[in-house]
């Protein structure tokens, strides 16, 4: 039996154009050019990387930025992608190009929720196909498949919910942005068997450890995964100053060991080798640090079900104005307090 492959990833660092200030038709316009921009990066990092490049992992919402303040409805028919609409078809295209698995996040429209959108991370395969969708279920401003899910589960099953891709190059999750702060997310996408990580974020970065930093290291050694996290080289078109999401993005191995980092700016810089033969035979190895095989689900299964925080099925059919998140937050900070839990 051949031993599982050794390959090298990269979290290919580049900048986001916003789209923000631009009506549809520019932002539609802009979306493209930053297609074809990032494709020109790609293939460009290819050749650097070399043949051994099998996956790469771009930046969260490269193509677009976020949203700050638009509503929802606007910000669907500006910056949402539809799910076999052109944007993706040319990205496949590039993948299949590269033979490549490109990992991509974007905000995304659907048709069975017309009045809404959600952040998705696609990973496109090196024949052009899609292998990954999942649908970012921690969002403090945006809609998530949890505000609709029942309707999401009837459309799509629990399955879709948390997807592991099982591939040539490992069984890969993807994780959008601070979703890799919330440990449980990322330990059920382990216990189905994730291999490897694929983080696309946005996010400040600091000569010290931040928050998102610390998370990444301790999800790698929780779940003895690999993490390739690729961060923005810069925003622009916003008023925010452009720097303050720029640089450091990183591979991590299942020892939660940073093999790699890019400084900031377009970068390349964040490339290496993943080797599977060696994560497998980890996971498989008794042991203190052999942390799934520790886990107590049902006991944690049935703790959690005693708490009521966020709640499903919080949207209806309309499409929610802003004030509807900061409301909700409320008032699970408030049942937090009802119960003691804060003070």
């Amino acid at each position: 039996m051949s031993l599982p492959p050794s390959y090298r990833a990269l979290a290919l660092q580049v900048r986001t154009e916003a789209v923000n200030r631009l009506g549809v038709t520019e932002a539609r316009e802009l979306i493209a050019a930053s297609i074809a921009r990032i494709g020109q990066a790609a293939r460009g990092a290819k050749g650097w990387v070399g043949a051994e490049c099998r996956l790469i992992v771009l930046p969260e919402y490269v193509l677009t930025g976020f949203p700050m303040g638009e509503a929802v409805p606007a910000w669907r028919d500006k910056a949402a992608l539809a799910p076999d609409g052109p944007e993706y078809a040319a990205l496949a295209a590039l993948a299949q190009e590269l033979r490549v698995y490109l990992a991509v996040n974007a905000y995304e429209s659907d048709p069975h929720f017309p009045q809404l959108y959600f952040q998705a991370s696609v990973v496109l395969g090196p024949t052009g196909e899609v292998v990954l969708r999942y649908r970012r279920l921690h969002s403090l401003y945006s809609p998530s498949p949890y505000d609709v899910w029942d309707r999401y589960l009837d459309a799509y099953g629990p399955d879709a919910v948390l997807p592991v891709a099982r591939t040539e190059i490992g069984a890969l999750a993807a994780v959008a942005s601070e979703e890799i702060l919330y440990p449980e997310l990322v330990r059920a996408l382990g216990l189905r068997g994730a291999e490897v990580l694929l983080h696309s974020t946005s996010e400040v970065t600091s000569p010290q450890l931040t928050p998102k930093a610390i998370a990444r290291r301790a999800r790698a050694i929780e779940n003895i995964a690999y993490v390739v996290s690729a961060n923005t080289g810069g925003l622009r078109g916003t008023a925010i100053p452009g720097d303050s999401a720029n640089g450091g993005s990183e591979i991590l191995d299942f020892a939660g060991r940073v093999l790699v980092q890019a400084g900031p700016g377009e970068s390349t810089a964040a490339y290496t080798d993943l080797d599977l033969g060696a994560l497998r035979r980890e996971r498989a190895r008794p042991g203190m640090l052999n942390l799934p095989s520790r886990v107590k689900a049902a006991l944690w299964a049935q703790e959690y079900a005693r708490h009521d925080l966020e709640r499903p099925n919080s949207l209806a059919e309309t499409a929610p104005d802003r004030a509807f998140f900061t409301r909700r937050q409320a008032e699970v900070l408030q049942r937090l307090a009802d119960a003691g839990a804060i003070n």
